[in-house]
């Protein structure tokens, strides 16, 4: 295992621990006596990052509650600085690209500063009045955990407020060695990424499928004694902290669409709707619908790798034969990756037929061990279906952003994106 200091990740002079009652600073309890914060914890957690209600520690734990926007229009604001970068933005920007009053982005903005989430970025050239200030994000004025949970690795970074990482750990797993061996594992690892650091919480992201909402595991396929386990709590329990759970597909498309793939140059960031299709231990899909993670009605969405195409197929670990997901495992097993990223790209075909998206991510270690061969092949069926159908160009697919730790990434955004009102459903 190793830690990977990538940025100073120091000791947090601002924002209080949310998981701590009573603590003052930018995250303030609700519950102690009239919160004067920007973010208050909450009595009722809203939903951290996408479709479904609730998504708090659960009730009895340690830190119940995760922060929430105390104002819709401070979430404008403080996105918006989030987006403008180092450079800033003037409050005269901000009142135009949000619809607000000056006089309401000056009340937004002096409470940021005093809360020490945004400072002075310097002031831009006069036009003939008063010189304009510049606004800037303070990164470091809160962190959020990004736990990854495959079934042989974990992977957990700490994240500031703009999503980049200033520190990752890794450490082999067994997800099959219990519940309690690996609950321990995680938290250990956790522990030794923060140091000093209270963040905001921890997001967990881990093969499904599962409950997003209250944070329960169904039967992970090829685990089964993992079915009704109420991981969130039991890690929320043991490190004291809000945690959210969600699957690794989703969390990966997540930090895709709010934006922590766009400096890699995904394009897709904001807005949009694309798959992105997992390719490691096992196969899945993050499906993002208008710019949010769409998780369906039980949050079961995205469960692509167990569509069947063969019916007298081979056996699946889910139960079912001729599934996507272990025709193409078969298929990287015997060398033919070609074959794999065909049967891939006729998954792919059927996701764009059904929901008529604009781009397909491929990730994951097997498609990043053979990423060319995988581009090509998906890209080559749906080059095939466009012209087929004459409809004109053929959907993009292209590698998705943010490598080996992408979905640790989006996992920590799961508590992110909600403080800046982004990537819910």
């Amino acid at each position: 295992m190793n830690r990977t200091n990538a940025g100073g990740a120091g000791k947090q002079g601002s924002p209080g621990n949310p998981g701590v009652p009573r603590t003052p600073g930018v995250f303030a309890d609700q519950g102690g006596g009239g919160a004067s914060g920007v973010f208050a914890n909450q009595g009722v957690p809203g939903n951290p990052g996408g479709g479904g209600s609730g998504g708090g520690a659960g009730a009895g734990a340690v830190g119940v509650n995760l922060p929430a926007l105390r104002s819709h229009n401070a979430a404008l604001v403080l996105d918006l600085l989030r987006t403008a970068g180092p450079s800033g933005i003037s409050r005269l920007e901000l009142a135009e690209r949000t619809g607000l009053t000056p006089q309401a982005v000056s009340k937004i903005t002096a409470r940021l500063r005093a809360d020490g989430l945004a400072t002075e970025a310097g002031r831009l050239a006069s036009t003939g009045g008063k010189p304009r200030t510049v606004l800037r994000l303070v990164p470091e004025a809160g962190h959020a955990v990004g736990l990854h949970l495959d079934r042989d690795e974990l992977t957990a970074v700490l994240c500031d407020l703009t999503g980049a990482v200033v520190a990752e750990r890794r450490a082999p797993l067994d997800l099959g060695a219990g519940a309690r061996a690996v609950v321990e594992g995680a938290a250990g690892e956790v522990s030794a990424l923060l140091g000093e650091v209270s963040p905001l919480g921890v997001g967990v992201a881990l093969p499904g499928p599962l409950d997003h909402t209250l944070g329960v595991l169904h039967r992970v396929t090829g685990f089964p004694e993992w079915d009704g386990f109420a991981l969130r709590d039991a890690l929320a329990g043991r490190l004291g902290l809000p945690v959210v759970v969600d699957k690794d597909t989703n969390a990966a498309a997540l930090g895709v669409a709010v934006g922590t793939g766009a400096r890699s140059g995904s394009g897709v960031a904001g807005g949009g709707s694309f798959a992105y299709l997992h390719l490691g231990t096992g196969l899945g899909a993050g499906l993002v619908i208008g710019g949010a993670v769409h998780r369906g009605a039980r949050t079961g969405a995205g469960e692509f790798g167990h569509q069947v195409i063969q019916l007298d197929g081979p056996l699946c670990e889910c139960g079912n034969r001729g599934c996507i997901e272990v025709l193409c495992l078969d298929a990287v097993g015997r060398g033919t990756v070609a074959e794999a990223a065909r049967v891939l790209g006729a998954g792919a075909a059927n996701l764009v037929g059904l929901l008529d998206i604009d781009l397909v991510l491929l990730g994951g270690r097997t498609v990043a061990a053979h990423e060319e061969v995988f581009l090509q092949g998906v890209g080559a069926v749906l080059e095939e279906r466009a012209r087929r159908e004459g409809g004109g160009a053929a959907v993009p697919v292209l590698a998705a952003p943010g490598g080996a730790r992408g979905v640790a990434e989006g996992a920590a955004q799961l508590l992110l994106a909600p403080l800046f009102g982004r990537g819910e459903g």
